[in-house]
């Protein structure tokens, strides 16, 4: 398939013609199976630049990608410019900055944007950098009719799990109305959201609420779109028809299977019961998928090779229920950030499935199983039972904001943590067959990619000089138009897309609309009662806590804090969570604090440790500057613990800096961990 091949997930799966076959190999009374066209092959790619992400793209592209994936940095997907003060340490690392449309440009550079289908992992700025994708397919000469692709745009799961939003709710459920009612007319065939239930998994989601709470998003967006005013009523199953979903595949491949099952047969089911939907193209369940990166493993990383392999099975073998586009994880996303030749292994594999097996041939092989059926059907009770919990509360949004979808989402993972600690969930090479030899593939080089120090600074000196360039006067013109236009109730895009063309930053678009709207904190989940492991696996930690009590005169004290923009706050919950079953009084602010402000809260609370969990691959930068400013508030002797996916050098040289302990995802057990911490707190202590 070449790029310029119509987006697979805008039909059916299609077949494509049979090869050409000797005749004395194959006589002609026989007729070759026909082969479903494949899926789109992509990578989630983006690092350091928008420079260096192209070469990335291009070299994917030659490679046999057929279609593009970009991952964002963290400033950019919460909307700040490289240069503000909680961008420090972030740009570059999980993604591409973009924070004009010149960076924009350079991502795409060489790339035909009419001709490409591209997924953008966007969801708080999703308008911002949709409307930069158009201005710059406008610069190159391509129609908004041509351009294919999807914008992620779900805000919910950024509440639930991810943490890159931005605004309140109402406003947020805004821009998403304002993306939906613009592309639906102006680009026919973009996904103006894709309904995302992988982080939902990544934090823990069982299948049951997986489906639930996705399907639950999806009904809260069209509700919104269907009663806004935007859309005629008539023009409003082109709107269900263009509604997408990216969903997520655990190593339990054939419960995953059922799930995608369920899934498409409860959206058919939505869309024709709940909005009239007649058309049965336009109740087709479209999703793309990246398989689980949450099972990927620090320990014996290569087994990662046949986790990821067994995942995509299931959501290719099931001809009625297969995935219109796979992305793939590499093998060490586990250790860093993966390099070009792991993004490749992992496209050959796709490729391997795709065209030397004999899967595309074939029908639905499981239709008629009763196993199978039966499952489907176990799991779309489930989801049905949860959805009307969700609509008795008022819906998706309604059931955000009173903290019930978190809550749900953390004692699910409080479940599966404590399974894998028991044993009760295997893991291979954590917790069972744990002896191995080294790996070669982690000898070397690292065996990932290490970003560029001198991006970030390269990244700011060059928006400075992009602020300096442009017409000022455009710029103020622009961002006044979309303050009106965000008080007024005008649809946002058309400004937006006037920002672009003006050389508006990503900070000036979002801060802007902050002026307007103001920000959202989401809540936390962690409060009320949450079942752990068995108590007795607890008891000697808690001796030990009341023991190191008796010494200080109170309850030790722990603080939680997530400098920076990362906001896969799974880690830092759950250690919230042990830290109060076991004992400990807990100070846990949520996501997104400076370092400035997780040492005022340490100095105003008093007390005795300090826990720090960044997965952005931002650590050395953002703990070492927590550290420096306890001491400098007197607090040089107070213990700091950090987390996170943070290689061997990397932590020696936080222990340096003066780091009192490190933790990565090898450190499985949380009950022991509480055991080290208060250790550090009272070396004297002894369990009771």
């Amino acid at each position: 398939m070449s790029p310029q091949t119509p987006p697979a997930d805008s039909a059916a799966p299609q077949r494509e013609p049979s090869p050409q076959v000797a005749p004395e190999r194959e006589p002609p009374s026989q007729v070759a199976p026909q082969r479903d066209r494949p899926w789109l092959f992509r990578t989630y790619s983006g690092h350091s630049s928008a420079v260096e992400t192209n070469r990335l793209f291009r070299t994917n592209l030659a490679r046999g990608q057929t279609g593009l994936s970009v991952a964002f940095d963290l400033p950019t997907q919460t909307g700040y410019d490289s240069d503000h003060v909680l961008a420090r340490g972030e740009v570059g690392k999980v993604g591409v900055p973009v924070s004009h449309i010149g960076d924009m440009e350079a991502l795409f550079e060489g790339i035909p944007l009419g001709e490409m289908n591209t997924s953008m992992t966007i969801n708080a700025p999703a308008a911002w950098m949709l409307a930069l994708y158009v201005a710059v397919a406008e610069r190159q000469g391509a129609p908004r009719k041509a351009l294919a692709g999807t914008t992620q745009n779900d805000i919910i799961k950024e509440y639930l799990s991810r943490g890159t939003h931005i605004f309140p709710p109402a406003p947020s459920m805004r821009l998403i109305e304002d993306v939906v009612s613009f592309t639906y007319k102006e680009m026919p065939r973009w996904n103006p959201m894709n309904v995302c239930s992988y982080h939902l998994q990544e934090a823990g989601a069982t299948p049951e609420q997986e489906l639930a709470f996705a399907l639950a998003t999806a009904i809260a967006v069209l509700d919104q779109v269907r009663d806004g005013g935007q859309v005629p009523p008539e023009d409003f199953p082109k709107v269900v028809g263009r509604i997408s979903f990216f969903v997520n595949a655990g190593i339990r491949f054939l419960t995953e299977l059922c799930k995608m099952r369920a899934f498409t047969q409860l959206w058919d089911e939505i869309c024709q019961e709940r909005y009239g939907i007649d058309d049965a193209k336009l109740r087709r369940f479209r999703y793309g998928v990246q398989v689980n990166s949450l099972g990927l493993t620090e320990q014996q990383p290569e087994n990662n090779v046949y986790r990821i392999l067994l995942e995509m099975l299931a959501v290719t073998l099931s001809r009625d229920a297969r995935a219109r586009a796979v992305q793939l994880p590499a093998w060490n996303e586990a250790l860093g950030l993966p390099r070009p030749w792991d993004q490749q292994w992992s496209l050959r594999l796709q490729q391997i499935v795709a065209y030397e097996t004999d899967l595309l041939e074939f029908g639905d092989i499981f239709e008629g199983s009763h196993v199978i059926t039966e499952r489907v059907e176990a799991l779309k009770a489930e989801a049905r039972a949860e959805l009307t919990r969700i609509e008795g509360m008022g819906g998706a949004v309604a059931a955000v904001e009173s903290g019930y979808l978190k809550s749900q989402l953390v004692r699910a993972n409080a479940r599966r943590v404590a399974a894998i600690e028991s044993g009760e969930q295997v893991v291979v090479g954590v917790n069972r067959f744990t002896e191995a030899a080294p790996s070669p593939l982690t000898a070397g080089d690292g065996s990932f990619l290490k970003p560029d120090p001198g991006a970030e600074q390269a990244q700011v000196a060059a928006l400075e000089r992009w602020r300096a360039e442009r017409d000022g006067a455009q710029v103020e013109a622009t961002l006044k138009a979309l303050a009106e236009a965000a008080e007024s109730g005008t649809n946002l895009m058309e400004p937006s897309i006037a920002c672009a063309h003006a050389g508006v930053t990503t900070g000036e678009w979002a801060d802007t609309l902050r002026r307007v709207w103001g920000e959202y904190r989401a809540p936390t989940g962690v409060g009320g009662t949450i079942r752990g492991p068995d108590p007795s696996a607890l008891a000697e930690v808690r001796g030990q806590l009341q023991a190191v009590t008796g010494r200080l005169g109170h309850r030790p004290r722990m603080l939680v804090g997530k400098p920076g923009l990362d906001g896969h706050s799974n880690g830092a919950e759950q250690i919230a969570v042990r830290a109060r079953d076991v004992g400990f009084e807990v100070v846990y602010q949520g996501i997104r604090l400076t370092p400035a402000q997780i040492v005022a809260a340490a100095v105003e609370e008093g007390v005795d440790v300090v826990g720090l969990s960044v997965l952005s691959g931002s650590h050395v930068a953002l703990v070492s500057d927590v550290v420096a400013r306890l001491a400098e508030a007197g607090l040089a002797g107070l213990p700091v613990v950090a987390g996170g996916i943070i290689p061997e050098p990397d932590a020696a040289l936080l222990k340096q800096k003066g780091v009192a302990a490190v933790y990565t995802p090898k450190d499985f057990d949380l009950t022991r961990i509480m055991g080290d911490i208060l250790t550090l707190i009272d070396p004297g202590a002894v369990a009771a």
